[in-house]
């Protein structure tokens, strides 16, 4: 009599199941905290800072050459107590506001032409396309000619670097519109106004704040070198005085004070930006 052997039946494991092994960390090594890198670039400015000052101190870097950090914190003491400082600031700061906005009208006026016109990309865009290739500086000698050495030349110049960069990005913009809300603005009916209310502005913020962002960075650039040309007042004329006298501290402050204000002006464009296009989830 033949003997049916019955299945073992199968045990479930009632062990609890180990975690899968983590994936590796990039190259295999330990992940740094990123409040580790937080902490690094806090610190790194501050210990060239130091650096800087200890071969002051030493004389591995004589001051004719540049000026120590305690030298500069004194020079800027100085010339905010004599008002010297926040006069020159406030004179090249209305330089560079009025240059960016009269830069800023005409990109935005020529820019939106050629943006919606094929008759105007044919007749503006080559132009522009020119301009760009430049060497803007090298039109410096030209600005003097054609509107002397008073506050003219300064504010054209800077209002010439200014409308390349907001031009080229408002073109890109309006360009890259997408093709079917053109068609349902047409479907619609909407009218010029209401066109540029409900589809071309919302489509080219993005756009325009990040060529605003390049405009404000080629502002302060451009008026660095136009100060340099017979300017008195302001940040340029205070460096060149500077210069004369060999003062370094005079000079690198000056120098710092641009920096600043172009610091100062992007970081209200990026918080312009963050609440502007709050609606997209990222803007940076």
């Amino acid at each position: 009599m033949t003997q049916t052997l019955a299945p073992t039946p199968v045990v479930a494991d009632r062990r609890t199941p180990t975690a899968p092994p983590s994936a590796p960390s990039r190259g295999g090594s330990y992940r740094v905290p990123a409040q580790v890198y937080r902490v690094i670039r806090v610190l790194s400015p501050l210990m060239a800072v130091a650096l800087w000052q200890v071969a002051s101190s030493t004389g591995l870097l004589p001051e004719r050459i540049l000026a120590s950090p305690a030298a500069l914190l004194e020079t800027t003491r100085t010339l905010t107590e004599s008002g010297e400082l926040q006069e020159a600031v406030l004179v090249s700061l209305r330089r560079a506001t009025v240059g960016f906005l009269l830069g800023a009208a005409f990109a935005v006026v020529l820019g939106g032409i050629v943006g919606l016109s094929r008759l105007g990309d044919a007749l503006i865009d080559p132009l522009f396309q020119m301009l760009r290739m430049l060497p803007l500086f090298g039109l410096v000698p030209l600005f003097i000619i054609w509107f002397g050495i008073k506050e003219e030349p300064k504010i054209y110049l800077v209002a010439l670097f200014v409308v390349v960069p907001l031009y080229l990005n408002l073109v890109a913009a309006l360009r890259g519109v997408d093709k079917d809300l053109r068609e349902v603005a047409d479907s619609l009916r909407l009218n010029t106004v209401e066109r540029w209310r409900h589809l071309y502005v919302p489509a080219v913020t993005p756009g325009v704040l990040v060529g605003v962002r390049q405009a404000l960075g080629m502002a302060w650039i451009a008026l660095i070198v136009a100060e340099q040309v017979n300017a008195g007042a302001g940040l340029g004329y205070l460096i060149n005085n500077a210069r004369d006298f060999l003062r370094t501290d005079v000079i690198v402050v000056g120098l710092l004070c641009y920096a600043v204000l172009g610091l100062v002006t992007d970081s209200a464009v990026r918080l312009l930006e963050r609440r502007a296009l709050r609606w997209r989830g990222d803007a940076a």
